[in-house]
Parts: structure tokens; C-alpha cells; sequence
């Protein structure tokens, strides 16, 4: 039967909840989102009870990785339906934090990431967006202190950012990846699908069947620029405005000649009307 989370909303009171648990010896996963949660999330949540006793969730919408151009004031905040979501899944602890509580007076600490923060990829798009990331990520963590945090691959260039992170300031946080949620017709499942209209909507599908292509081509043994020339007209020729679509190294980020340079993965972000989406798959 679903039972209520408990809300935490200060560090104080997180932190008791926390050594409680401790306690009794549990282990703890962390899901850190900014809300608005669909399947994806619910999955990760999934993910997380098979890794750990214990399952916490933080829910705050991250004002230091927004520019000031981009969507905080519009981001979908759904708070209602997210602790249903929760507590259907018998989350343990909500982490919701206010912007005061992350950031208090004099706050004046970053953390600035380089190696797979420096890629080339959305930090050539967002450059503010990866240190607002590692921040209050890092934050999340000393806050939490969890054993084990589940982000989803969507997010891949993020996904690499903070397991780089975690490991080079010894945080005891095991970083752990979670397939992309998909719905039927491939599009991957993301909180600023809602800004898409339905023409929008049908027209986001070509996003995935880009990537599956040249990914396609790629393994068949056609050489990665003109493969991966062939998925760029494919999106622009569907009224994308196209930021990047590039094959790069599926550990490091770093740009790749051919399928020798070792295991690949396919990273795309394009704008649709008035939304970005991003998205990538293994070669």
C-alpha cells in the first residue's frame, strides 16, 4: 500500500532523517530531479530501490543553471502530482528544498567542472549550465550523503559531468546511469515535452530516427562524417534549428575519426519552435 513520503524542506531536518536511517544500517539512493515528473523519473526511481534499502528524492528546480534567456519562471512545476508519483512508488524521503535554502545570504562557493564539462557540446551552447550543475549537485550530495545516485542517460553529457565529479573529489558517491525512457514513437521522454505543440510533437519523432540512422550507417561501416552529415539534413530538413549532431566517445566526450577510437555515442540538441531537446543513443 503507498505511504506518504516524509517532506524534508530544511537541512536540519533532512540531515535527522538521514541519520535515522543510517541507524538502522540502511543504504541510500539518491534521485536528484527538478521536478515535473513523468515515467523517466519514475524509472530511475525504480532503479534506485533495486540498488539501495532506502530511496531519497530531491525535487528543486535549479535557478544557477538557467541563463538568464532560458525557461525558470515557465519551467513545469507539478508539485501535487510528483508526491503521488512518489508515493505510489513508496519513496522514503522528498528532498524539496527553497532556492533560500540551497543558496542562503552569502552564499559565494562554485564549483567550475572541466573534462567532460568542456566537450564542446552543450557548453558550447549553455557555458553557465554545467557549473549551476555541479554545484548543487555537489551540494545534494554532502547534503544527502547517499551510496548510490541515478541519473538518466538523457541528460548523457550531465550524466558524465557528475560521475567526473564524484570521483575526483572522493565524494562516496557511486554514480550510476539509467536508460532513457522512450515513448512509443521513440521520443525520448523529457518534462519540456509539454512546450511542444501537436504539430511540434509528431515532428520531435525525427530526433530519434536520425540517430538510429546514421547510428545504423556507422555500424554497417560507413565512415562517421557522412553518415552523421546524412542524420544533420535529415533534422534541419524537418524544421529543426540545429545546434549540434556528433558522434563522440562514449567515456570521454572527446571528438572521434572512426569506430576504432573505441565505444561511440550519437549527441543531439536541436530547437523545435520555441523548445530545445536533447538526446542521444550508443553506436
Amino acid at each position: 500500500m503507498p505511504r506518504s513520503p516524509l517532506i524534508a524542506r530544511t537541512v536540519p531536518t533532512l540531515r535527522r532523517a538521514i541519520d535515522n536511517l543510517r541507524k538502522r544500517k540502511a543504504t541510500v539512493a539518491l534521485v536528484p530531479t527538478m521536478g515535473a515528473l513523468h515515467d523517466g523519473h519514475v524509472s530511475l526511481v525504480r532503479l534506485a530501490k533495486r540498488r539501495a534499502s532506502r530511496v531519497v528524492v530531491s525535487i528543486f528546480v535549479n535557478p544557477t543553471q538557467f541563463a538568464p534567456t532560458e525557461d525558470f519562471g515557465a519551467y513545469p512545476r507539478t508539485w501535487k502530482s510528483d508526491i503521488a508519483k512518489l508515493a505510489a512508488e513508496n519513496v522514503d524521503i522528498v528532498w524539496h528544498p527553497g532556492v533560500e535554502a540551497m543558496y542562503p545570504a552569502g552564499f559565494a562557493t562554485r564549483v567550475v567542472p572541466e573534462g567532460p564539462a568542456l566537450a564542446g557540446l552543450e557548453d558550447r551552447f549553455r557555458p553557465h549550465f554545467f557549473g549551476g550543475v555541479a554545484t548543487v549537485v555537489g551540494k545534494l550530495f554532502t547534503q544527502v550523503r547517499p551510496d548510490f545516485a541515478i541519473f538518466g542517460e538523457k541528460d548523457f553529457q550531465q550524466l558524465r559531468v557528475v560521475a567526473q565529479m564524484a570521483r575526483d573529489l572522493d565524494l562516496g558517491v557511486k554514480v550510476i546511469g539509467s536508460r532513457t525512457v522512450r515513448e512509443r514513437d521513440g521520443l525520448a521522454m523529457s518534462s519540456r515535452n509539454v512546450y511542444l505543440y501537436a504539430e511540434e510533437r509528431q515532428t520531435a519523432t525525427v530526433l530519434y530516427r536520425a540517430m538510429k540512422d546514421s547510428a545504423g550507417r556507422i555500424r554497417a561501416g560507413e565512415a562517421i562524417e557522412p553518415a552523421m552529415a546524412r542524420g544533420a539534413e535529415t533534422i534541419t530538413a524537418a524544421g529543426f534549428a540545429l545546434d549540434y549532431f556528433e558522434a563522440r566517445h562514449a567515456e570521454t566526450l572527446a571528438p572521434v575519426a572512426s569506430r576504432k577510437d573505441g565505444p561511440l555515442r550519437i549527441l543531439v540538441a536541436a530547437k523545435l519552435g520555441n523548445t530545445r531537446l536533447i538526446d542521444n543513443i550508443a553506436v
